[in-house]
This record gives C-alpha cells, structure tokens and sequence, in this order.
C-alpha cells in the first residue's frame, strides 16, 4: 500500500475515535482498489485511480465518505446523501460489520 504522508498527517489531526475510523477506510480503500493513489485536495485526502472516485473528511462528531461519479452506485437502503448529480456521501460515526461490506460494495462499482 502507497500511503502518502500529507493524507497520514490529516488523519492525525483528528479525534482519537476519528482516527481509528479513518484509519479503517484508508485501509479498505487501499485493500479494495488495486493501484490506487491518495492525495490531499480541498483540503481532505482523495483518492484516485485513472480518475478520482472517494474523499474522506472529518468533522467534530462523524466522518464524511464521500464519492464522485456516483451513477455507477447502487444504494437500495438509500445510505447515501447529498443532492448533487455527482457527488454523494455517507456520515459515519462508527463502523460495523454491514456498513463496512456496504462500501466494499460501492468501491467495487465505481472503481470497475
């Protein structure tokens, strides 16, 4: 796994539960997605194949999951938010067995 170190040192401005969680989606992302890269733009780190597909950002009391060209996503439960055409995101605020196969889902879709 390619970690860069601008992504390492976000992830290490967070809160200490934060940390974990965001720790937990870097490794799932990194482990799902053969040759993916992260990088910070925008100020929160990305992640990127040929193109960009995720984003990751803390805020005081949830993580943000977010993805782009989400017309590749199938969301039956409706997790995911936000209005835009391109864009939508799911806030965690901790990781259980179900949402983590869920996002293992969406990273297969919009990453093939």
């Amino acid at each position: 796994m390619k970690y860069n170190q601008k992504v390492t040192d976000y992830i290490e401005k967070a809160g200490e539960d934060q940390i974990a969680i965001l720790e937990t989606l870097r490794k799932l992302i990194h482990e799902s997605v053969k040759n993916v890269s992260e990088e910070i733009k925008w100020n929160m780190p990305v992640f990127g194949k040929s193109k960009d597909f995720a984003y990751l950002r803390f805020a005081k009391k949830h993580i943000t999951l977010g993805f782009y060209n989400i017309d590749k996503l199938k969301d039956p439960e409706n997790l995911l938010q936000g209005e835009g055409n391109t864009l939508k995101h799911i806030k965690i605020i901790k990781l259980d067995t179900k949402i983590i196969q869920q996002i293992k889902k969406w990273l297969k879709q919009i990453t093939e």
